[in-house]
Parts: C-alpha cells; sequence; structure tokens
C-alpha cells in the first residue's frame, strides 16, 4: 500500500527522531507551529536547543533534499523558533543551532545524513 506524502513526512520525522535520540539528544517537542511555518522536531542536546527541519526526497529529480531547503524555508523555521523561544521564556537565553536531517533512498533502505549548524539565525 502506497503512502501519501504527509504519511511519508511523518515516518521520515520519526526516523530522523530516533537517529537523534540514539545520537545522545532528548526530545522537547514535535511539529511545533506557528502562523509563519512548522519546526518538524525540536531536541536538546547538553545545554543547546536544537531545531530540526527532516527533509526526505524519494529521488533526485527536483534536486536533493538539502537544496530544498531555500533561504525563505530557513527565515520561516528562524521566525518560528523566535516565536517558539516567545513562548518558553525559560528556554530564551539557552545557546540555540538549527539542524537538518536528510532522508534519502539507498538500496531499499534510507541514507541518513545528520547536518548541525545547518544554517544560522
Amino acid at each position: 500500500m502506497k503512502r501519501n506524502s504527509y504519511q511519508q513526512g511523518q515516518a521520515a520525522e520519526q526516523l530522523a527522531l530516533h537517529y537523534l535520540e540514539q545520537q545522545g539528544l532528548r526530545l522537547v517537542k514535535q511539529n511545533f507551529h506557528s502562523y509563519q511555518g512548522e519546526i518538524d522536531i525540536i531536541m536538546r542536546q547538553g545545554d543547546n536547543l536544537v531545531f530540526v527541519e527532516v527533509r526526505q526526497r524519494s529521488s533526485s529529480h527536483y534536486g536533493s533534499a538539502l537544496e530544498s531547503i531555500t533561504p525563505k524555508k530557513q527565515q520561516r523555521i528562524i521566525q518560528t523558533a523566535h516565536y517558539y523561544l516567545q513562548r518558553h521564556p525559560q528556554q530564551q537565553n539557552d545557546p540555540c543551532r538549527f539542524d537538518v536531517v536528510v532522508i534519502e533512498p539507498l538500496s531499499g533502505e534510507e541514507k541518513i545524513q545528520w547536518i548541525q549548524n545547518a544554517f544560522q539565525a
């Protein structure tokens, strides 16, 4: 049975979450929404608050998953992170970074690439 894009996105986020937890990060919040957009996963690594964008592509026909994070998309993620911090003032002084987890097909399995500090606010 073929999954729709929402289900594929949810599965990719769960795969990324599991991968990051194996790397020692702890989940803070998943699918945080604002009027500007959504942050897929918010995690903590030590003192750092990590805003994670998960990207998956089934083929590179339209470019790589990483290339799909345009400057406009980065700005929406940054604005949503600012909104998150306004809503959670106890975390406003924590160091923050923006990571990307790219999931691409590889011989029947998924290849996971974790890019720390993928872009800056």
